[in-house]
């Protein structure tokens, strides 16, 4: 029987993955560098090492790196205000899941930036829990943030699975010994996503993947 769900946020629940990409390169554009979508899914969705080591190969110094992740964080938050979307299918797949799991969300997201991403978006009244990057000493691929989710929860890892979208997250999710299932985005869909439980089309699959009865989930057998 499944007793929790934990959840990613950026590219899962929200449409804000492209908005930070977009943040990062425009940042990166101001010292005349063209940072690809190639460039950013392998440092940050893969390596999870952060645009930054970029900037360092590139020879600029610590405190350029400072000035220029504070005007990144600047410009994210101003386009998280404006533009974030809640993905399609969402609401209604956690309307069906509500009282029957636990759910909690799982990100490395800043707590300023998550506070400004669910001011509007309706779908904190679903979730039980939070484990946000600043509460953890290392964020994805390591296994803290689903640990400290494990923690939270109270509840044992093979009754839980996570919805993820990368493949720093799915390291993230297997290391802390959990079944993931994936929804790829237009940023990960050509990610490794081996060792994953399942690659889901969109989120509503979700539910055609578990059995729901009335008050509890189980995996489904086919």
């Amino acid at each position: 029987m499944i007793k929790a769900i934990f959840w990613d946020n950026d590219g899962v629940l929200v449409d804000t993955e492209r908005l930070y990409f977009q943040a990062c390169r425009n940042t990166f554009a101001k010292i005349g560098f063209d940072l690809t979508k190639e460039l950013y899914v392998e440092y940050f969705l893969k390596r999870s090492e952060g645009t930054w080591h970029i900037a360092r190969e590139k020879g600029f110094g610590e405190q350029t790196i400072s000035e220029l992740r504070e005007e990144r964080n600047y410009l994210y938050s101003g386009l998280l205000a404006n533009e974030t979307e809640v993905m399609d299918g969402v609401i209604e797949t956690l309307e069906v899941l509500k009282g029957k799991v636990k759910m909690g969300i799982v990100t490395s997201s800043r707590k300023d930036h998550f506070n400004i991403i669910h001011q509007k978006s309706g779908l904190l009244k679903y979730f039980d829990f939070i484990v946000t990057g600043d509460e953890c000493a290392n964020t994805k691929p390591d296994p803290e943030p689903y640990i400290r989710a494990l923690q939270k929860s109270g509840i044992n890892n093979y009754e839980c699975i996570v919805i993820e979208d990368s493949e720093r997250g799915l390291k993230s999710a297997l290391a802390a010994g959990l079944k993931c299932y994936i929804l790829p985005t237009d940023l990960t869909k050509n990610s490794n996503f081996n060792g994953a439980s399942k690659i889901l089309g969109n989120v509503r699959e979700i539910i055609s993947e578990l059995d729901v009865t009335k008050d509890k989930l189980s995996f489904s057998s086919s």
